[in-house]
């Protein structure tokens, strides 16, 4: 594309195209673009290939049974969406001349994300400001970290692997891991368990507990203990781990606060090792590049204060963990 063509692309391009162009990628397909667009396929793909002429690059490759997009289409694509939220930011903007304090707060959040001390921020929170309104959006870990950095989201919650480039981090609360078995399974009326008791054993897992993941270590345990090699189950989800364990499925790991309840109750049963568990820290994130609204700048501003005020020990769940 020569200089002058670039300097009038902005005033050319039709910009819906951008949008559809997302949808396409995000639905994977553009029979589900179009379906999720509320039109009909041929104007969609028609539109895509309007896009193409535009550029004058490729951007999806079609073929039956294939869908792929081009590395021109991956760099497009997080402009778009990058675009997109920008957009979505507009009337939270629009809301700043008012005195009372309005706007929103889309949150991405991983599942079951359970902390005493984030609850009290947002309780106080709300009750200070009841003209904000909230979003809180469930999705893996590393979709949260993808729709912070698109600036999808006003904030995200979730493990992390390794610390994203260009994103700001704070460790939010932090949790240790124990090995549990349901009231169906053998082991839970027994009179006292040996951690070699566990070899063979069938297990319910996290995705994310795969090598190099945020719950590594929980598989680095169940190797040493010589469970079996599968797993039985698996999810993203500590609600389903925990219905799985809890319908002997196998023997899970689960958050030793989350699962202090289910423990009084007697639908589960802590396993050994009750020492050295797993831990793992949960960690809010947001984007510097994010022209955060008033209400999520007094949001940031009071979760910062609170971790400020309160030592990661005072915020570290697990009775038995080593602090």
């Amino acid at each position: 594309m020569s200089l002058p063509q670039r300097r009038r692309f902005p005033w050319n391009l039709d910009w819906n195209l951008l949008r559809t162009f997302m949808v396409i990628v995000e639905q994977r397909g553009i029979s589900k673009a179009a379906s999720h667009l509320g039109l009909k396929q041929p104007t969609v793909s028609a539109a895509l290939k309007r896009l193409e002429q535009s550029i004058g690059k490729t951007l999806v490759i079609r073929k039956p049974n294939e869908f792929t997009i081009t590395r021109a289409g991956q760099v497009l694509y997080t402009e778009c969406a990058t675009i997109f939220g920008t957009v979505s930011q507009i009337p939270a903007i629009l809301d700043e001349d008012k005195a009372e304090l309005r706007g929103h707060l889309s949150i991405a959040i991983t599942s079951s994300v359970i902390s005493e001390h984030f609850d009290g921020v947002l309780n106080r929170f709300a009750q200070a400001h009841p003209g904000v309104t909230y979003s809180f959006t469930v999705f893996e870990s590393d979709e949260v970290e993808t729709m912070i950095k698109l600036n999808r989201a006003s904030f995200g919650i979730c493990l992390l692997t390794t610390m994203p480039k260009n994103l700001r981090t704070m460790v939010l609360y932090r949790e240790y891991f124990g090995l549990y078995c349901g009231a169906r399974h053998p082991l839970f009326g027994a009179d006292a368990i040996l951690p070699e008791d566990l070899e063979g054993e069938p297990f319910v897992a996290f995705q994310t507990e795969a090598e190099g993941g945020p719950l590594e270590a929980i598989s680095q345990l169940r190797a040493r203990l010589n469970l079996s090699r599968n797993w039985r189950g698996v999810s993203s989800s500590l609600n389903e781990i925990r219905r799985m364990i809890m319908a002997n499925v196998g023997i899970g790991a689960l958050p030793l606060h989350v699962a202090a309840q289910d423990v009084a109750a007697g639908r589960i049963r802590q396993l050994p090792p009750f020492d050295d568990l797993p831990m793992v820290d949960i960690y809010l994130l947001s984007n510097p590049s994010r022209r955060h609204s008033e209400a999520e700048a007094k949001f940031l501003e009071a979760v910062e204060d609170s971790l400020s005020r309160t030592a990661l020990k005072d915020r570290t769940y697990g009775a038995s963990a080593p602090v």
